[in-house]
């Protein structure tokens, strides 16, 4: 497998979420929950307590041109929403 965590989803409804100690990220595919928690712990060094998976599938987009309407899609993703012990957090812009 490749590399399991590709990005952490940083919006609005996430830094929310991060309020109840709830991270998301988005996964690979075939990545499964144990897997997830796996890197999650090693790479950020903290307890993951539980893991909720959610495929999402891309949005149909239209692009209009010369030639006319032009159809497309988004790409499909993994989307896992992780749940660390308490007093625990991610900071993601300590680097910055």
């Amino acid at each position: 497998m490749s590399v399991i965590l590709k990005r952490p989803i940083i919006t609005e409804k996430m830094t929310a979420l991060a309020e109840g100690r709830q991270y998301a990220f988005e996964v690979d595919v075939e990545a499964n929950k144990i897997d997830i928690a796996k890197a999650v712990e090693k790479k950020f060094s903290v307890t993951v307590e539980s893991v909720r998976t959610v495929n999402v599938k891309g949005k149909t987009k239209a692009q209009m041109t010369k030639r006319g309407r032009i159809p497309g899609k988004r790409a499909d993703f993994k989307k896992a929403i992780v749940t660390l012990a308490k007093d625990q957090k991610i900071d993601f812009f300590e680097n910055v």
